[in-house]
């Protein structure tokens, strides 16, 4: 989706590409993004907290979030910021939702988590941790995975968020009959043709959000953070669609 946002803003020469970096081997991949030949870099699993490190100075929700997903450079400084947060907004407001006040289930706690928080401001948060010391300082109630009654509160709530990579290969992170009620679903996961929790809920009638939505929009962010010019949504939809 960026290479065709290039494209569709004139800019000839700018390639985005996959680079396969190890936990060993993240301090001098970022050293490199220092050189001219990058405007900057997407971070993702299991970097997203580690490279803050390496960084300059944080920028927006990255230090708030406590996790990193883009990277622009200025000159041979590096700013690292974190547009999920704009991507969980743009999923949240597709199931028509507002965050003050409203009781939210997160799966997980780790960086899309916090993200989650981060773009939930007022919201009444409950976060379901496989490992609750990861959860230090997140803003609401904290259960244990492995604390079996946690599925009740996603049936009472207003809205359940995926967080976790559950999904990705077919798996549902919560039963179908634990769905809210009345609520809605975002995941963040994405896959070709939705999650299995998205279309259960689907299925149940309930407003639902897949990870391309928020995927598409935290990639705009990121274009116009590298580039500063304002992204060809149409364009990255194509691409993501084709």
């Amino acid at each position: 989706m960026h290479n065709a946002a290039f494209a569709a803003a004139g800019l000839d020469g700018w390639t985005y590409d996959l680079l396969d970096v190890s936990p060993q081997g993240l301090a001098g991949a970022v050293r490199s993004l220092r050189g001219g030949e990058f405007a900057g870099a997407n971070v993702t699993i299991p970097h997203k907290v580690a490279v803050r490190a390496y960084l300059d100075t944080l920028e927006g929700a990255a230090e708030a979030v406590g996790a990193v997903n883009t990277v622009r450079r200025e000159g041979r400084r590096l700013v690292g910021s974190n547009t999920d947060v704009a991507g969980i907004r743009a999923a949240v407001a597709e199931v028509g939702a507002s965050p003050r006040g409203l009781r939210v289930v997160v799966l997980g706690a780790g960086g899309s988590a916090r993200a989650a928080a981060a773009a939930l401001p007022g919201a009444d948060l409950t976060f379901v941790a496989r490992t609750p010391l990861r959860a230090g300082g997140l803003p609401g109630r904290v259960v244990p995975w492995a604390e079996e009654t946690w599925p009740a509160l996603v049936t009472e709530a207003d809205m359940l968020l995926n967080a976790t990579p559950l999904g990705r290969q077919g798996e549902m992170p919560v039963d179908a009959d634990h769905l809210p009620r009345q609520g809605a679903v975002v995941d963040l996961v994405y896959v070709a043709g939705d999650t299995p929790l998205v279309r259960a809920a689907r299925l149940r009638g309930l407003r639902a959000a897949g990870g391309w939505t928020a995927l598409l929009a935290q990639g705009a962010a990121a274009f116009e953070a590298w580039t500063g010019r304002q992204a060809s949504l149409a364009a990255m939809r194509e691409a993501m669609t084709r």
